[in-house]
């Protein structure tokens, strides 16, 4: 944070329509100033190693990579940098896994401008700050109270997720999968990508195993 109390934000978001506007919002915004932008967790990891930003908005979901392997990489590069989720995404897991991975704050994008000058204002200054959609869920992981599993191999996966690693178990590639299910391939291989990065499998054909093992791609895991 600069002498005079200005905070520099960095925006990671692969969406060009909502990184410029959210640019557009932050610069209207006292003592905030725009550090530049990113799209991939590449570009984000070498802008705030370069720019050295007070916060990070952060998607989650950049396309065929996530937003929450960008946090990752930028704490273990940049520690003291606050990362603030600003994202659709409002289920359980996402939440879950962002706070895992050392976010500060949560937003859904839905949120107003006022909520998001707050919240940056916020984790600058070393609080952590959740939208009023996920507030009551996020203190219930921070305190350990949730019901993180139900039996399923795979609790952190949702039934949907689970549609598609039985599939993938399976041996079908991304764009059987996506006909099988009535899907795009590009959403096909966004489930494909969080599935990898939830079970920390380092490729496909790791997951592959892992799935066959857990007793997945026989029909028994099949929620169609």
């Amino acid at each position: 944070m600069a002498v005079d109390g200005t905070i520099s934000v960095a925006v990671v978001d692969d969406h060009p329509l909502f990184r410029r506007g959210i640019i557009s919002l932050l610069e209207t915004l006292e003592r905030i100033e725009v550090a530049g932008s990113a799209a991939t967790v590449a570009e984000a990891l070498a802008l705030v190693e370069e720019r050295r930003p007070d916060v990070v908005l952060m998607d989650l979901d950049l396309g065929a990579e996530s937003g929450i392997d960008a946090t990752r990489a930028i704490l273990r590069s940049v520690p003291n940098t606050a990362i603030l989720v600003l994202t659709m995404l409002g289920d359980d897991r996402s939440l879950l896994s962002a706070l895992s991975s050392g976010a500060r704050g949560y937003l859904l994008k839905v949120a107003s401008a006022a909520e998001v000058e707050r919240a940056i204002h916020a984790v600058a200054g070393g609080e952590v700050l959740f939208g009023a959609d996920v507030a009551a869920r996020a203190m219930t992981f921070l305190s350990g109270g949730a019901d993180r599993g139900d039996g399923r191999p795979f609790p952190e996966l949702t039934d949907r997720e689970e549609q598609v690693l039985d599939l993938v178990a399976r041996g079908l590639d991304n764009g059987s999968i996506a006909r099988t299910l009535v899907l795009t391939s590009k959403t096909v291989r966004n489930y494909v990508y969080t599935i990898i990065t939830k079970l920390g499998a380092p490729d496909r054909s790791a997951l592959i195993v892992m799935a066959r093992e857990a007793g997945f791609g026989t029909g028994r895991h099949s929620r169609s």
